[in-house]
């Protein structure tokens, strides 16, 4: 009985293990889809690309199934996974090829025993990196691509290069508590490499260069053992990916992708379907659907940040004074933060566009102004709660102006709980976006933004679907991100939490 409860905790506990049941769900679902859109019904003919697909993952899916079996026998039997179930990790990593983020990063987990930080960091900046090259690639397709077209590849090649190198560096010099000295280098060219938006590699060089520094232990290992509780979360890192691809795709989209074929209409090219030239195909008006998705993550990620970020430094600010002063101070903000949440947040969006115009400017003010009631409730919850502690006393006995207790004692310890409710309510900030751009009160109806191309698609759901699917597949894939993101940091930040 002592055995069995073992093998469970093992099986339970043990990250390959769990992602091997992530991968095989996902993929085979992902199969299955591939199977259903194989086929077209009006020509009643089947897709041959997709249909390989659809033989690629459920190939996968299989293999994953093999893979999960062993390791549950080495569980049973060793205690640990074996190296030779291990090796079966890395034909998986060719998966990449396919785009099936799942099985490489379980084959990445797989392959290596030593899962610092760093080495998780590495490898998803290298997968990241290669989805940029790939979706980038699909424009060699089209009539002609940017003058930079050329060069940017090179160098994202580069950095692929670079990223695989650090991942086998990773697993050969850095611990869970150091790096050699002379990682400083390559975490300074990382955090570089954070002009094409790869934010895996800002973590990873950041980390780096504290680590070969050894500096302030302690707080290395606070920060280790925060990412150690984020990456056991496996849709938390998914989530994490796909937010930090869209963002990186965003930028990397000013040197490969054509503005053009988003906004010029091109009349002989009406609804086309997917092709290889279109590979989402094309609206009412010829624009390449494809394009226009990629030019619009960047307004749906920046109305997203900023709507977040402003009511959060506002709200934040008025609820740290409120709960820290209290009585009268209090009573003033909170009650006239009251009226405000009276008011339904999209409704008073609504208004504010309605007065001043629809552009992203407006747009994020609307959304800004109707979600500082709530973080104020946050802040001042948790000031309130820290006010009476022994060390802002002490700070207070020493002579410690208000404003140096508040913002250099207090909210620092507050922000835990700020940054988990931004990641969650992000995802409402881009559904708003999307809904007000919907309806004709967000983003000017010309500029490629998901709202906007949802509310030209919903016309052709009968005829045309994939119009709106796409990009109704991606609002929902990001908020989803948002979400199962702010999840994996409420686990991590809370100190209740083992």
């Amino acid at each position: 009985m002592k055995n069995i409860l073992h093998v469970k905790l093992l099986l339970k506990i043990t990250q390959e293990y769990v992602n091997s049941h992530f991968t095989f769900v996902f993929s085979l679902l992902f199969s299955l889809l591939f199977l259903a859109y194989s086929y077209n019904f009006s020509t009643h003919s089947w897709r041959p690309i997709v249909l390989l697909f659809f033989v690629i993952y459920a190939i996968t899916a299989i293999y994953v199934a093999f893979v999960n079996l062993r390791i549950k026998r080495d569980l049973a039997k060793f205690g640990e996974i074996q190296r030779g179930t291990r090796i079966f990790g890395y034909p998986l990593l060719l998966t990449v090829l396919s785009g099936n983020i799942f099985s490489t990063s379980f084959a990445f987990m797989l392959v290596s025993t030593r899962k610092t930080a760093e080495y998780t960091f590495a490898a998803y900046a290298f997968i990241t990196q290669l989805f940029i090259i790939g979706i980038a690639a699909l424009n060699l397709f089209k009539p002609y691509v940017t003058d930079t077209f050329l060069l940017a590849m090179g160098v994202f090649f580069i950095l692929a290069l670079f990223y695989i190198v650090m991942t086998i560096l990773c697993i050969k010099f850095v611990t869970q508590t150091a790096a050699p000295r002379w990682m400083i280098i390559p975490g300074i060219l990382l955090l570089l490499a954070t002009f094409t938006g790869n934010l895996f590699a800002t973590l990873l060089g950041y980390s780096l260069i504290q680590k070969a520094r050894k500096a302030n232990p302690s707080s290395i290992e606070k920060w280790q053992k925060i990412w150690e509780k984020i990456l056991r979360n496996t849709m938390a890192v998914f989530g994490l990916f796909f937010i930090i691809f869209m963002f990186s795709l965003s930028v990397t989209s000013t040197w490969t992708f054509d503005y053009d074929f988003a906004t010029e209409n091109n009349y002989g090219a009406l609804l086309q379907t997917p092709s290889l030239e279109y590979p989402l195909g094309t609206d009412n008006y010829g624009r390449d659907l494809f394009s226009r998705i990629v030019f619009g993550a960047r307004i749906s990620l920046i109305v997203g940040f900023f709507s977040t970020i402003i009511p959060a430094l506002v709200g934040g600010t008025l609820g740290a004074f409120s709960g820290y002063y209290g009585k009268t101070t209090d009573n003033v903000i909170m009650r006239s933060l009251d009226i405000l949440y009276a008011i339904p947040g999209i409704l008073l969006a609504i208004a504010i566009i309605a007065a001043f115009g629809a552009n992203t400017i407006n747009l994020i003010i609307a959304l800004s102004v109707g979600a500082i009631p709530t973080y104020a409730r946050t802040m001042r919850a948790n000031v309130m709660q820290l006010a009476n502690f022994e060390f802002v006393e002490s700070a207070r006995a020493l002579g410690a102006s208000d404003a140096a207790i508040i913002f250099k004692h207090i909210v620092p310890n507050s922000l835990a709980p700020m940054i988990v409710k931004a990641t969650l309510t992000i995802g409402g900030a881009v559904i708003s976006t999307s809904s007000l751009s919907f309806l004709g009160l967000g983003i000017e109806p010309h500029i490629p933004e998901w709202g906007n191309i949802l509310k030209v698609g919903s016309t052709y759901l009968e005829t045309h679907s994939y119009v709106a699917i796409f990009p109704g597949l991606c609002i929902m894939l990001l908020v989803l991100s948002f979400n199962f993101l702010g999840d994996g940091l409420r686990d991590a930040l809370d100190p209740k939490t083992n």
